[in-house]
C-alpha cells in the first residue's frame, strides 16, 4: 500500500494549487481519506478529510471556505484544491488513510491514520 503525494510548489498570496494523492494498492472507497499539514516546529495537524464513500467531508476551521477536498474514484485519487492562500497555509502538506467499515467514520487525530504519503511542501509568500 503506498500513498503518493504531489502538487506542492511556491504561489504568492491569494493564488491556488491542487495537491493530489495517487494510491497504489488499496482504493479510496475503503478507507477515510485525510489531508494533514505540518509547518516548521509545529504539530502536524488536520486540514481536510473525505469519508469512504466520498459523501462526507470535513475541514479544519483555519481553511474552510477556501480548501475543497474531493475524490475521482476513476483514477483512484483524491485531491486538495487550495484556494486564496496565505503564508499560514506553508508547511509540509501529507496525505493519510484509515481503513474502516464505517460510512461515518472521520477522525481529526493524525494518530488514526495508519498509511502516510511522503509529502508535499507548500510555500505561500507574502
Amino acid at each position: 500500500v503506498q500513498l503518493q503525494a504531489s502538487g506542492g510548489g511556491l504561489v504568492q498570496a491569494g493564488g491556488s494549487l491542487r495537491l493530489s494523492c495517487a494510491a497504489s494498492g488499496l482504493t479510496f472507497s475503503s478507507v477515510v481519506t485525510g489531508w494533514f499539514r505540518q509547518g516548521s516546529g509545529e504539530e502536524r495537524e488536520f486540514v481536510a478529510g473525505i469519508n469512504r464513500s466520498g459523501g462526507s467531508t470535513k475541514y479544519a476551521d483555519s481553511v474552510k471556505g477556501r480548501f475543497t477536498i474531493s475524490r475521482d474514484s476513476a483514477k483512484n485519487t483524491v485531491y486538495l484544491q487550495m484556494n486564496s492562500l496565505k503564508p499560514e497555509d506553508t508547511a509540509v502538506y501529507y496525505c493519510a488513510t484509515k481503513r474502516t467499515f464505517s460510512s461515518f467514520s472521520l477522525p481529526m487525530s493524525p494518530l488514526e491514520y495508519t498509511v502516510w504519503g511522503q509529502g508535499t511542501l507548500v510555500t505561500v509568500s507574502s
